[in-house]
């Protein structure tokens, strides 16, 4: 499926500081710049979610996580190839990112994507893109496009068409701590 024209959508609505909701390699999320803290605070009223709770970052390329790691572990990337789903790994040292994603104690969660409409948005627009699920903080996370409340769908500035007729049922990502080579699984 081409999905060229909602890329093209998502970079300008993403370069002018909006949201986007689109399909990632788990459920559909709600996205911004990761670098610009005005889009990401319209994340968190939008969801009336606390700052105080991270979202997750995606990323296109293992070596991208060196741009926003301070000294990342790299025998995270051999953990990160042995796993089975998508992974979110909570690091030390976050750096380059808008200080209202960044924990308070300095950690950072981010995925690195597989899934094509991501990874080719992520690579053209250069920067990393905050993926956090698409509904309203302390509801249920939706499954399928055809799940995600209305009130999400009018208030983010573009709605990628791509994948959204797909029926499969998404899972939220494992998620997991990862501090100098000791992992602990914070959601299988």
């Amino acid at each position: 499926m081409d999905f060229n024209t909602d890329v093209e959508n998502s970079l300008s609505v993403l370069q002018a500081g909006g949201l986007i909701l689109y399909p990632t390699d788990t459920i559909w999320g709600i996205g911004c710049d990761a670098t610009n803290a005005d889009a990401v605070r319209r994340i968190y009223e939008l969801k009336k979610r606390p700052e105080s709770k991270s979202m997750i970052v995606l990323l296109a390329d293992q070596r991208d996580l060196l741009q926003y790691v301070a000294s990342p572990d790299l025998a995270v990337f051999d953990f990160l190839e042995a796993a089975t789903k998508p992974t979110t790994v909570i690091y030390d040292g976050a750096i380059g990112l808008a200080d209202n994603l960044v924990g308070q104690d300095g950690t950072i969660a981010i995925r690195i994507v597989q899934e094509t409409f991501c990874k080719h948005l992520i690579k053209r627009f250069r920067k990393p893109i905050v993926s956090t699920s698409a509904n309203i903080s302390n509801e249920p996370a939706p499954r399928t496009f055809a799940d995600i409340p209305e009130a999400i769908k009018q208030q983010v500035d573009y709605v990628v068409q791509y994948r959204q007729q797909d029926a499969a049922i998404a899972a939220p990502s494992a998620v997991v701590r990862w501090e100098r080579g000791q992992v602990t699984v914070i959601r299988p």
